[in-house]
């Protein structure tokens, strides 16, 4: 094994950090493939009112977790060693994947014991995230960190794609094989970090800032679950924003936030440096990321939606194997992401950070137009050609960005820093899926249920009962296509649909009357999605462009970086956000 400074153990460590973010990444998106699966699997009827809320668990308990923890657990890094929270994490993420996988319960059980380990897993995922890009930016200079950030901040957004071809071929299979698949690269990934890694960063030993620690926690979790429950209808309401639960969660979770930040200005060793958003890189970039986490969130969900709920069962795909080619349509994203991703880091470095930072975001505004203008029942090239061209957008903004905030802040806060950017990351991914699926709702309560009430009534049943079913609320039909499922036959029941002539029950129950019912609701949401996406982006690429200021400081000496060249960012103690040279505009 290569010693840490030896000219090769930059790229031991870049390889291994990368498979640990892959591995943390694919784990999120897989389960959300296979969520049809894993709800047969454990015997519950996930459209059932009372089962809303372990659908809501199991889709973002493992996001809100990370977003929570990634600053503490990057923080713990600076303090104690990067790499030593970095190989718990594997070791952590490893295990809970067999536990997962071993789920002995069903029904009500079995959806508690996924969720909890679930979160006891996204720990080590959070452990991973929080402390890779630092691990990274300690062994790579500057004149290569572009690069190197490039390919493991792609890895990251290609995983969450991957998964979803992952979990689409494991699901077909056994639902259980979704968590299987992480143990042997996680085994492999663990004794790889332990054997090969070294602790080459600043230690920046200190005291743990447990009131800071407890605030954030506490009031980023309120705010996030309110959002996401905000989606459940409530009181006759199709959402539940006038829930008490959900205003209190919002009121109080911001208050509790906002107690954070009086907690973090006064005490002397903060988990959270406040200090750090005094450059104008690292808040801007930082903002960027977060608008682009949003609006990516939101298209992975109504892509999802759109393909398992309608295109694919209008072209012939039954039900069941919907997840599986979901993902596999889906494959153009990932190749753009891939493609884009490393070039864009090395070109980065060469020619500086900001224009592909802001120009990826650009790339990816102009893809949402374009799929908003296609109709429901698309041409598959066109709409390939698009996603490869937001997958390009991302890949060419990601790897930029990520050098921007990591080259922005001294040597000795980088755990720290890589910690709130994958907060920023992980909290949007979370917001999308309150913020969008909102707007989705709202644009299907206008049109859905006039547009249900006459479609059943048309294949003749009863005015009485196709009213009731209109009446029910739209996130039920939401629910229903994101998961690749036909209700009809749930909501009509056996003796409505034995009373009808066998041709009107076939037409109800197959293939295409659920998306063709659907479509033209679903696409008046689309359009509000898909423009709202697009205004982030355009206001992301904005945010990448402002320069960090360089304050007055005297420089301290120069002296050798991991890989045997000066290192930029080693003069970088004097004042935080202090620019580096070309690091805060290269990466």
């Amino acid at each position: 094994m290569y010693s840490a400074d030896h000219p090769h153990y930059k790229w031991v460590a870049l390889s291994n950090t990368t498979l640990g973010t892959l591995l943390a990444t694919i784990n999120a998106s897989i389960v959300l493939i296979s969520l049809p699966a894993i709800f047969k699997g454990v015997e519950l009827n996930p459209l059932e009112p009372g089962n809303v809320s372990y659908l809501l668990w199991m889709l973002m308990g493992y996001m809100l977790v990370t977003a929570v923890l990634v600053v503490t657990l990057g923080r713990l890094g600076d303090m104690y060693g990067r790499v030593k929270i970095y190989n718990a994490g594997f070791a952590l993420f490893t295990l809970t994947s067999v536990v997962l996988a071993l789920d002995p319960f069903t029904g009500g059980g079995g959806a508690m014991w996924l969720i909890g380990w679930r979160v006891v897993q996204a720990i080590g995922g959070a452990m991973l995230m929080a402390n890779s890009a630092a691990i990274i930016t300690d062994a790579f200079d500057v004149r290569q960190r572009g690069m190197a950030l490039g390919v493991n901040i792609v890895s990251a957004l290609a995983g969450s794609f991957i998964g979803l071809v992952a979990g689409g071929v494991l699901a077909e299979w056994d639902w259980r094989s979704v968590f299987w698949v992480n143990i042997p690269l996680g085994v492999l990934g663990t004794v790889w970090a332990y054997r090969s890694l070294h602790d080459t960063g600043e230690r920046r030993h200190g005291r743990i800032d447990w009131w800071g620690n407890a605030t954030f926690a506490v009031g980023l979790t309120a705010v996030l679950a309110a959002i996401t429950y905000g989606i459940q209808p409530y009181g006759g309401h199709t959402m539940g924003w006038t829930n008490p639960w959900v205003v209190a969660g919002l009121a109080g979770g911001a208050v509790v936030l906002a107690a954070f930040v009086v907690v973090e200005k006064r005490v002397a060793e903060p988990m959270f440096p406040l200090a750090l958003f005094r450059n104008t890189a690292f808040t801007s970039g930082n903002a960027a990321s977060l608008l682009a986490a949003v609006a990516r969130g939101g298209l992975q969900f109504m892509l999802i939606i759109w393909l398992q709920g309608i295109w694919l069962p209008l072209h012939g795909y039954s039900y069941e194997s919907t997840p599986l080619w979901a993902g596999i349509y889906l494959l153009p994203m990932t190749i753009g992401f891939l493609l884009a991703g490393p070039l864009s880091g090395y070109l980065s470095d060469r020619f500086g950070a900001r224009p592909f930072a802001a120009g990826g975001l650009l790339v990816m505004g102009a893809s949402f137009l374009g799929l908003l203008l296609l109709p429901g029942d698309f041409s598959y090239p066109v709409f390939a050609a698009l996603i490869f061209v937001n997958g390009l957008g991302g890949g060419l903004f990601s790897a930029p960005n990520t050098a921007l905030v990591m080259s922005s802040v001294p040597a000795t806060m980088r755990g720290a820093a890589s910690g709130m950017r994958a907060t920023f990351m992980n909290a949007g991914q979370v917001l999308s899926i309150g913020v969008f699926f909102s707007l989705m709702v709202a644009g299907l309560a206008d049109s859905l249920p006039a547009t249900l009430g006459s479609g059943l009534t048309a294949q003749g049943v009863p005015a009485a009962t196709a009213a009731r079913v209109a009446e029910l609320p739209p996130v039920g039909t939401l629910f229903a296509a994101f998961l690749g499922y036909n209700p009809i036959a749930e909501l009509l029941g056996p003796q409505v649909l034995g009373a009808l002539p066998s041709a009107n029950a076939a037409t109800l129950t197959g293939l295409a009357f659920f998306p063709r019912l659907i479509a033209t609701p679903f696409h008046h949401g689309l359009v509000i999605v898909f423009w709202l996406a697009a205004a982030m982006a355009v206001v992301g690429a904005i945010a990448s462009l402002p320069r960090g200021r360089r304050p007055a400081r005297t420089p301290a000496p120069r002296t050798a970086g991991p890989g045997g060249s000066p290192d930029a960012d080693a003069v970088d103690t004097a004042g935080v956000g202090a620019s580096t040279g070309r690091a805060g505009d290269s990466g």
